[in-house]
């Protein structure tokens, strides 16, 4: 049963980068309905014992998905469930790390490391973000991600190995990927925003986010 609900995830997520690749909005947005929810069925159907925490995690990432479809509103409703999302996933990140394990400058050049790239996605957006309320709310959403990205990096100093690398790949190309998206939402200044990409993204695996929030899931 496992294979099916990856058989749908893969055909679901084929069209979805057809359709993203088409520019076909329509069909983009009917295809993101299903990614998520036949990625849970196979965590569901895969793992003995299926973790709550990661199960609200996906949801809640699902969720958004959903809402980010629908405009302003959408996006800020979208960007809570989010929000929430990246709590569920660095509490569950949380469970595997022994901070014992983690070098304290470790811990401390992560949060200035996130800090200093939140500030850069910033910087290009100052006087660019309307409803101006959004503002204080996505810097939130930033710095919470980047959190998430932090205890994905202790977990994988704690227990260093393929599954543990992936998921803080997955944690950075997550960032990255919604850094991305606030230049995509809001108008901004073009020279900056190349500059700001391209010394955020080359930590970044090019591969699909979808795909990598399942293999966080695992």
């Amino acid at each position: 049963m496992n294979y099916v609900f990856l058989g749908a995830f893969a055909a679901f997520s084929a069209v979805h980068l057809y359709a993203s690749w088409r520019c076909d909005k329509i069909l983009r947005a009917v295809t993101k309905v299903f990614l998520l929810p036949t990625l849970l069925g196979w965590y569901l159907t895969t793992v003995q014992t299926p973790l709550d925490i990661v199960i609200a995690a996906v949801a809640t990432s699902w969720l958004g998905d959903v809402l980010l479809i629908f405009g302003t509103v959408g996006f800020a409703v979208g960007g809570f469930s989010f929000f929430i999302s990246h709590l569920c996933f660095a509490a569950a990140y949380c469970m595997h790390v022994d901070f014992s394990l983690v070098p304290v400058w470790l811990m401390i050049l992560a949060a200035a490391v996130y800090i200093a790239a939140v500030t850069l996605v910033f910087r290009g957006l100052i006087g660019n973000v309307r409803p101006k309320s959004l503002y204080v709310g996505m810097i939130s959403y930033l710095i919470i991600n980047g959190a998430m990205n932090c205890f994905a990096l202790f977990q994988l100093v704690t227990l260093p190995c393929f599954a543990t690398a992936i998921m803080y790949a997955g944690a950075i190309s997550f960032f990255v990927s919604d850094s991305i998206l606030f230049y995509v939402r809001f108008p901004f200044e073009a020279g900056f925003f190349y500059a700001a990409i391209a010394e955020m993204s080359s930590p970044a695996l090019n591969c699909s986010k979808s795909m990598l929030k399942s293999i966080c899931s695992r």
